[in-house]
């Protein structure tokens, strides 16, 4: 599924007419939103913790993967109930990569720049070593394609 894929499947989604209807909009989330659920609450390398021997609890990750990637939920959700945060595969996020992101002392919604080259994968997948902490991040170009990439929504109200 490459970025663009994605983009078109929110697009298409939105305009179904039950979710037109409700108000629904859809897209993919922006990095810090992304960070934001990943982490729901917490300040750990993981939503769990900084345990790294409880991963394979919460993620899927080339130790106990089988080099595949995995229906969602079979491993336990983070504190907001959201499952495979870390691991499983890598997640397409709406902004174009930055290098510095971050930078030394970062707003409370960074947002990305208005272009570039790469877009944002975040969370790690299960071909990854066991780097799939909360502020894992990823970039490749928007029509790049993988079996270890896929997508979230984030669903608004017009």
């Amino acid at each position: 599924m490459s970025w663009n894929d994605a983009v078109e499947f929110c697009r298409r989604l939105s305009k179904l007419p039950e979710e037109k209807a409700a108000g629904h909009v859809y897209r993919l989330p922006t990095e810090a939103e992304w960070e934001y659920a990943c982490r729901a609450g917490t300040t750990t390398e993981y939503s769990f913790g900084d345990f790294e021997s409880q991963l394979g609890e919460y993620a899927w990750f080339n130790g106990n993967s089988d080099e595949t990637t995995h229906p969602v939920g079979q491993k336990k959700a983070n504190p907001w109930g959201l499952y495979e945060m870390h691991g499983n595969v890598w997640e397409w996020c709406q902004d174009w990569h930055s290098a510095d992101y971050y930078g030394s002392s970062p707003p409370a919604d960074p947002q990305g720049p208005t272009r570039g080259s790469s877009r944002v994968l975040r969370g790690g997948s299960w071909c990854c070593p066991r780097d799939v902490r909360s502020a894992n991040r990823g970039r490749v170009g928007p029509d790049s394609r993988g079996s270890n990439v896929g997508f979230r929504v984030v669903g608004l109200l017009d």
